[in-house]
């Protein structure tokens, strides 16, 4: 059992409010999952790719990192660290030296784009926005969850989103049957998962998927074909986010759009204290169906 939470704004002046908005509903399904936490935040294009990398120290490993970086690139870095986290900005070019330079030293990678941003660790949802300052953030879109661990370990790289190309994340509340075979297909494909958690091989199948030409609800509509078990899925790209539930359905989901926004929660409670919300349309997302929304 896992909460998900996912707001697509249609106003620009709702922009910075969506940290404090995804923040509420993340909190609101805490006895959901109260292992871990995480949150993808989709904002404004820094004028290059953005790399979110985690530490468990922070403060040795995050010092001067920029300059180190800087200097093996030959160019400028930007950095801004939030705790166990920090964001780099480097140049389209720069991207793959970029990576390999922070994972050599030993940094783990959360997700790379444009856009995109992701902050997730162990410990109570309202714990780690705080730690984070997740409220305090802006943006076009964003996803949320909170975790129960049932088949991995509790850890920071065992919490959601997971990334698994350039501005593309998944979160996922079930549990895969064949993920193991997915797994190897996967692999053989480039998209060979890093950690033993199912969701991010789901998160591989739709990545791979988008590299092979198909749009958002497409990939989305594979995985009804082509990975078994239950789920419910929020993937959030650059340009928007999508839902998908499995044939039978059986993890709880809700929608609700207004004229300002549309709203994922796995319970309704997670919309209380969203503007409007008295005059959503309210839903429940079929299953074995496709939504997305994008610009």
């Amino acid at each position: 059992m896992c909460g998900i939470v996912g707001l697509f704004l249609k106003k620009e002046d709702l922009r910075p409010k969506l940290g404090d908005m995804l923040t509420d509903m993340l909190i609101t399904m805490t006895d959901r999952g109260p292992d871990s936490a995480g949150i993808a935040i989709y904002g404004a294009d820094a004028g290059g790719h953005k790399i979110t990398v985690q530490s468990d120290s922070p403060a040795s490993d995050f010092a001067g990192l920029d300059v180190a970086l800087g200097e093996a690139l030959g160019t400028p870095v930007a950095m801004k660290q939030a705790d166990t986290h920090a964001v780099l900005t480097v140049a389209e070019d720069a991207l793959k030296t970029a990576v390999a330079f922070l994972e050599a030293r030993g940094l783990r990678i959360m997700g790379v784009g444009e856009a995109m941003e992701i902050y997730k660790e162990t410990g109570l949802p309202r714990d780690v926005a705080a730690r984070f300052n997740l409220r305090a953030m802006g943006g076009s879109h964003g996803i949320g969850h909170t975790r129960m661990a049932t088949e991995s370990a509790v850890t920071t790289l065992g919490a959601h989103p997971f990334s698994t190309d350039a501005d593309q994340c998944l979160v996922h509340n079930g549990s895969l049957s064949n993920h193991n075979t997915m797994r190897r297909i996967l692999s053989e494909k480039g998209f060979a998962p890093k950690t033993e958690n199912d969701t991010e091989v789901a998160a591989c199948y739709i990545s791979s998927r988008i590299a092979e030409g198909a749009n958002l609800g497409q990939a989305l509509e594979g995985t009804l074909d082509d990975l078994d078990g239950f789920f419910t899925f929020v993937m959030g790209t650059k340009n928007g986010f999508g839902v998908v539930r499995d044939p039978i359905a059986c993890k709880p989901a809700v929608m609700a759009e207004t004229d300002d926004y549309v709203a994922f929660g796995s319970e309704y409670r997670a919309f209380a204290n969203l503007p409007g919300i008295d005059t959503a349309r309210v839903w429940e997302p079929e299953p074995a169906t496709v939504y997305f929304w994008e610009r």
